[in-house]
């Protein structure tokens, strides 16, 4: 294990710091309150995205670097299927920027986001300087699940 690394066995006897401590108890937790079985794999991606309390968005991808550069191994697919049960549980909400290409939030509040196609990052754009003043009458049938406000930039 890499010095400064978080041992993700969920034992917390052997953390060297009240930090990495306190990065476990807040992604187990995390995950308790959900309701989800808390596993090994599970608490090291969740300690990637809340464990230092602040909120992200990651894509699959992104999110299984990180867990490589932890010494965290896990595959990708366990990285896709995590993510999926962590949406499915609550805990973060997924945003599809294209029909390729999704990004996973811990920040569960409705807000826009901007995306920055010049390279590909999706960050939080201010709330409270958007208006939506109405939207479309629905199909017969239909209620509103949610809407999701991306606006797309690119460097000028």
């Amino acid at each position: 294990m890499r010095a400064g690394s978080a041992n993700i066995t969920g034992d917390r006897r052997k953390h060297g710091s009240a930090m990495q401590q306190t990065a476990v108890d807040r992604a187990t937790d995390w995950l308790a309150a959900s309701g989800l079985r808390v596993t090994r794999q599970r608490v090291a991606l969740a300690m990637l995205l809340v464990g230092d309390g602040r909120n992200r968005h990651v894509t699959a991808e992104s999110l299984h670097a990180a867990a490589d550069h932890a010494e965290a191994p896990v595959s990708l697919a366990t990285v896709y299927n995590t993510l999926r049960a962590f949406c499915a549980a609550g805990l973060v909400k997924e945003i599809v920027v294209d029909g390729s290409r999704s990004y996973f939030d811990t920040r569960l509040d409705d807000h826009p986001h901007f995306f920055w196609e010049d390279d590909g990052r999706l960050t939080d754009a201010p709330a409270d300087q958007l208006t939506i003043a109405r939207l479309p009458d629905l199909p017969e049938g239909a209620e509103l699940a949610r809407v999701d406000v991306v606006i797309r930039l690119r460097r000028a």
